[in-house]
């Protein structure tokens, strides 16, 4: 059979047919190779020449430099805006695009029903209709910025159709003009993802009804133990100087895919000149965010009569969100606090149109809402909304669930005004000179809380947690209440002047890593699911120890990679001996280890691993809750059950003779761990190491999902640090193959300094550009794997000297002024 199959084969007819379609395949794929290439190049930015921009009342020149960071000079604010929305709109249209789409809860529109869910969720929320209210309220003066900027992405546009990225082409979607709104939608997501208090509440309950016989709440430990560090009340210095897809929480991971702004969290500090080198106060800021290619974050400089602003933008909005002016510097970390309560409405029974307040019934109000899907049918929702807010257990199995029958559950959120004015004081922020200019931009500040360092060049340093956050008839805001007694409605909101605020502290500096703000005991709540406190502890350790602070121990901090986790844990965890080869093995390197999670050695994998396999025994499967809300390892929480050896979480399943429960639950993870990691990286465990799996996820959204334009594009490297370091790398989401994977961390680093702004350093993980075929698009990947920087300085003549790169956008009719 094999002669003769091989005789056909050889016969001449057949040979020149196999050799025609071969050909044909070669010439369809050179073919898409050069469409592909044609497509990629001929939407790369200009970066030199002139160009003329509709709208421009003076000319601007926008130098590249070596990095492709933008330095704008102009003659005014709004030219300068201008000049940023045309080279925001030049490199990033695409991720601006997805934002705003976001925003509008029009995902599946371009990529179909994956997306459904987003979009139902976003549009019950209403957070467009939000925005643009909130556009049409901002003061005279603010609306021409956003307008300005909103010329200068449309005259892109208008330029730029029949060019635009190969993502627009390979989904097929055709975009609208710019709209100022669009602009402002984006703070509306910010606040949304960056406010977790929903999560919480619903974990909480779902213990509370499905395990009533543990004693759910030591899951819930006090954030104030152990010396936590407490951002308003800083030490003195010791130194003489399985989840339902049809969820909101499956939503929600959706749309931190598409925005890059899921799981706020983040480091900030500042010390005052009492402490540092020049005399002069250094501030520093990492946000920790989802990484992705490109990076959410873009570096630009802007040089006016006015003055100079760097920093870190978000492409799609006016405002260097996080930088320094002429005058003064800021950071930005989530607060946590409590902005989100889910009502439990009771349905009337004899009319579902309506539910019970404490003065009767009252209508649902309601709308209709119709989502297109691409591909797909399109899907009409309707949306109903109590004297709370929406109603989410219609788009939420299960809050619908929680609720049980003839309820409803609606969300209060802080977020959903419709005359928010954040957008507006961040603008001011990027303008105010000194401390009372701060103070007066924070009091329009809304949502989401923040906490806020400051610093100036006259030396002061301070810091504020300013936003909306409600105060209740009764309650403390952690678990569902129910919405018809009205009992623990919301009376008002904590005001302005009774917010956390500190200036010119004694101790001479400021900091906050996400956790406690203030101490329990003042007169306004201000939440109690603070992030654990192992950063923070962190960072107090590295402040015990300054002499002479500088530029340099700043970037030291921000570069640190030890785990107070690891130091915390490992004497429990090693003091359970085992006979086991493999295990004795593991326990001697560890013994050794200083826990520094460096990529290039095989402890930081064994003890993450090791973690893991604690959490899938004591929570996912003695449990039957992950609980998500906690976070991926909930070292804290291992803490407390470990150490305790009457703790009835470890379950007696696993207790073996002599030994304590606690003690064969740590042995029972510690083989599967190694069992997992023998299975993955081989038998030789001193040639493990931790960037083989911790490895920082660049990803593209869409490329990443096409052939050969997935290796392309993808810009992931090996990482040090994890979830607990301060140069933090992580995730929420832990999932196979890639449990340990780095896909959030420090996206965007500054550190400020006040003596001489010219010497701040600045850094973004990815580069400027979104165009793979872009030099400036991956870039800067090797300089921030290793937590270094660049500065953002020089004349445009000097910047022209070191090789920069210039391009003219000029008015109408006008050429350029040398």
């Amino acid at each position: 059979m094999f002669k003769s199959a091989l005789s056909f084969l050889c016969k001449p007819w057949l040979r020149r047919l196999l050799g025609g379609l071969v050909l044909l395949v070669i010439v369809a794929c050179a073919g898409a190779a050069f469409y592909i290439n044609h497509a990629l190049r001929s939407s790369l930015p200009v970066y030199s020449g002139q160009i003329t921009l509709p709208k421009l009342t003076g000319a601007v020149s926008v130098v590249r430099d070596t990095y492709g960071v933008p330095h704008i000079f102009a003659n005014s604010r709004a030219n300068a805006l201008r000049a940023l929305g045309y080279v925001h709109a030049s490199e990033r249209f695409f991720q601006m695009e997805m934002q705003r789409r976001a925003g509008q809860g029009r995902l599946s529109e371009a990529v179909g029903s994956d997306m459904l869910g987003v979009d139902k969720f976003i549009r019950t929320l209403g957070l467009y209709g939000l925005a643009q209210s909130s556009f049409l309220a901002m003061k005279p003066e603010t609306k021409a910025l956003f307008i300005a900027y909103t010329e200068g992405v449309n005259g892109w546009l208008a330029a730029n159709r029949n060019n635009l990225s190969l993502e627009f082409k390979l989904l097929n979607i055709t975009p609208e003009a710019w709209q100022p709104t669009d602009s402002v939608v984006w703070g509306k997501l910010m606040a949304l993802q960056l406010s977790k208090n929903m999560e919480f509440e619903k974990l909480r309950a779902t213990l509370a009804a499905k395990s009533p016989a543990i004693h759910w709440q030591a899951l819930f430990p006090n954030y104030f133990a152990n010396d936590t560090p407490v951002t308003i009340s800083p030490k003195q210095l010791r130194n003489d100087k399985t989840e339902l897809k049809n969820t909101i929480d499956y939503a929600m991971q959706q749309l931190g895919s598409v925005t890059a702004l899921d799981h706020g969290a983040s480091n900030e500090w500042v010390v005052g000149g009492a402490y540092t080198a020049s005399g002069k106060p250094i501030l520093a800021n990492d946000p920790h965010l989802g990484l992705e290619a490109p990076i959410l974050w873009y570096l630009v400089r802007m040089t006016t009569p006015w003055g100079e602003l760097r920093g870190a933008t978000v492409p799609g909005l006016p405002i260097v969100l996080l930088g320094q002016n002429s005058s003064i510097a800021w950071g930005f970390t989530t607060a946590g606090s409590d902005v989100q309560d889910v009502f439990v409405e009771t349905v009337d029974k004899n009319d579902s149109t309506s539910y019970l307040t404490p003065n009767g019934k009252e209508k649902f109000i309601t709308r209709t809402e119709r989502i297109i899907v691409k591909n797909g049918l399109d899907v009409e929702l309707k949306v109903r909304a109590t004297r709370h807010g929406p109603v989410l257990s219609d788009i939420d199995e299960e809050l619908a669930y929680l609720v049980g029958p003839g309820k409803v559950a609606a969300l209060g959120f802080t977020g959903l005004g419709d005359k928010d004015t954040t957008a507006e004081a961040l603008l001011r922020i990027n303008q105010a000179s000194n401390w009372d200019e701060f103070l007066a931009a924070l009091q329009l500040y809304q949502s989401p809380v923040q906490n806020i360092v400051y610093a100036d060049r006259a030396g002061n340093i301070g810091y504020m947690s300013p936003g909306l956050i409600p105060v209740r008839k009764s309650g403390d805001g952690t678990s569902p209440v129910d919405g018809a007694s009205g009992g623990a409605d919301w009376i008002g909101m904590i005001p302005f002047s009774q917010l956390p605020q500190v200036y010119n502290p004694a101790a001479g500096y400021l900091f906050n890593a996400n956790n406690a703000v203030a101490s329990p005991g003042l007169f306004y709540k201000l939440g109690v699911d603070w992030e654990e406190s192992y950063r923070a502890r962190r960072i107090q350790q590295l402040f015990n120890t300054i002499r002479n602070y500088n530029l340099d121990t700043a970037a030291a901090m921000q570069a640190d990679h030890v785990s107070l986790v690891a130091r915390d844990l490992l004497p429990r965890l090693l003091a359970v001996k085992s006979n086991d080869a493999r295990s004795v093995e593991a326990e001697a390197l560890l013994s050794k280890w200083d826990g520094t999670m460096d990529r290039n050695r095989p402890e930081p994998l064994i003890f993450d691993a090791w973690l893991y396999q604690l959490n899938q025994i004591l929570f996912t499967e003695g449990l039957g809750n992950p609980l998500k809300a906690k976070g991926p390892l909930k070292a804290s929480l291992l803490a407390g059950i470990l150490g305790d050896p009457s703790s009835e979480f470890c379950s007696k399943k696993y207790q073996g003779d002599g030994v304590s429960s606690c003690n064969a639950v740590i042995m029972k993870a510690l083989d599967r761990a190694l069992t997992d990691l023998t299975s993955r990286r081989g038998h030789d465990m001193a040639r493990w190491r931790w960037g083989d799996e911790h490895r920082a996820i660049l990803t593209h959204k869409v490329f990443s999902h096409v052939p050969i334009l997935k290796d392309w594009s993808d810009l992931s490297v090996p990482s040090s640090g994890d979830f607990y370091t301060l140069d933090r790398g992580g995730s929420f989401d832990m999932k196979e193959p890639h449990l340990f994977a780095r896909t959030h961390g420090g996206g965007f680093r500054g550190i400020y300094d006040l003596a001489d702004p010219k010497q701040s350093r600045f850094m973004i993980t990815t580069g400027e550009s979104g165009h793979i075929l872009s030099p400036h698009y991956g870039d800067l990947v090797p300089l921030w794997n290793d937590v270094k920087s660049i500065t953002l300085t020089g004349t445009r003549e000097e910047l022209l000297k070191r090789g920069g790169q210039e391009l003219w956008l000029l008015p109408p009719g006008a050429s350029p002024s040398h």
